[in-house]
């Protein structure tokens, strides 16, 4: 037995499955990119989006400009801790000095000294008056300091605060965002989904059947593939739910499909052998056959068995003898592979011309 369809033929049958998977494939990348696209619809939201904006930059303001105060100050207490420091070294000098000049002030005893002794008193008086005043500057400053870090500090708060609140606006519109944004998605995978179905139960057989198949390809990948990374938390409740309402869907049309095929089948037995050979299809009767099964009931035979000539399940004719040549053939072939004559010509059962 050959096999159903012409060697060609099964050729343009797997060229056109590759034009199904190609046009799917195209279809795919143009879902894919849409589908990703889809946010742009939406605007783009930040968190001064909720802020109160003139508050906000009045807090921004205030914090650059205490820490440009600030930065001052550094800059001011530096020069304050240096100035300081050259007091009190010239003070310690000084004292020094003063120190030494006065033992020998002690030792010599000398009258004449004593208006020198006040010069030099006067002397160390001023340079420690310099010392605590350079001091009092360091204070000034390092007060400064801590007063610009305590508002800055207080500032920025105030500022943490509103952004805070913000951020809780911000993230409950990105909620709805986000919902919306799914919908959309949603809307544009759904529908494909259920002309998908449309076509399949419809035009799967038809014309452009690669075309068709490559659709339902596309929308198979859009809804369960390609809609996952956009997904949010309780996306995935809805693409279950549809492929259970899907999985459902089809079922219950396998379900009744069967059972109308059985229908048909059993109506079809108990036809006359004659009539049921010529409705079956030849392609489908000789594919039937190449996969050893009987071309009427579809149930298992033995084909390789020569004393079998009609189907045991459902009665169907399956070999008899040409009219020309003899030879035992196919019923359902159209010639005799021994003589060429068509197979209607001389039409002789085996059983009989048992010879």
């Amino acid at each position: 037995m050959g096999k159903a369809l012409r060697l060609s033929e099964k050729w343009f049958r797997r060229g056109l499955w590759l034009v199904a998977f190609v046009f799917a494939g195209f279809l795919i990348g143009l879902g894919g990119t849409l589908v990703g696209d889809l946010p742009k619809v939406e605007r783009r939201l930040e968190i001064d989006d909720f802020l109160d904006r003139a508050a906000a930059e009045r807090l921004r303001a205030d914090i650059k400009a205490t820490q440009r105060a600030s930065r001052e100050v550094q800059d001011n207490l530096q020069q304050a801790r240096l100035k300081a420091q050259v007091a009190r070294t010239d003070s310690r000098s000084a004292h020094e000095t003063f120190q030494n000049w006065l033992s020998t002030r002690r030792a010599t005893q000398l009258a004449e000294q004593d208006p020198e002794l006040v010069s030099r008193t006067r002397q160390l008086d001023a340079l420690k008056q310099a010392e605590r005043a350079a001091q009092t500057g360091v204070e000034q400053q390092e007060q400064a300091a801590l007063d610009a870090q305590q508002r800055e500090r207080r500032t920025r708060e105030q500022l943490t605060t509103m952004e805070q609140s913000a951020g809780e606006a911000l993230r409950a519109e990105q909620r709805k965002v986000e919902l919306r944004v799914f919908l959309y998605r949603l809307a544009l995978t759904l529908p494909l989904l259920v002309i998908a179905g449309w076509a399949f139960r419809k035009h799967r057989h038809g014309r452009y059947w690669p075309f068709v198949w490559g659709f339902i390809f596309f929308a198979l990948f859009a809804f369960f593939v390609e809609l996952v990374p956009y997904l949010p938390s309780y996306g995935g409740y809805v693409r279950y739910a549809v492929g259970i309402v899907v999985t459902v869907l089809v079922g219950r049309q396998a379900i009744v499909a069967l059972e109308r095929y059985l229908q048909r089948q059993r109506a079809a037995e108990a036809m006359p052998d004659a009539k049921r050979r010529e409705e079956l299809p030849y392609d489908t009767a000789l594919a039937r056959l190449a996969k050893g099964v009987c071309p009427g009931c579809e149930r298992s035979v033995d084909l390789k068995n020569e004393a079998l000539d009609f189907c045991p399940h459902c009665g169907i004719g399956l070999f008899d003898r040409c009219g020309s040549c003899s030879t035992r053939k196919s019923t359902f072939a159209r010639f005799c592979q021994a003589c060429g004559t068509p197979g209607g010509a001389g039409f002789t059962r085996l059983v009989a011309d048992p010879a």
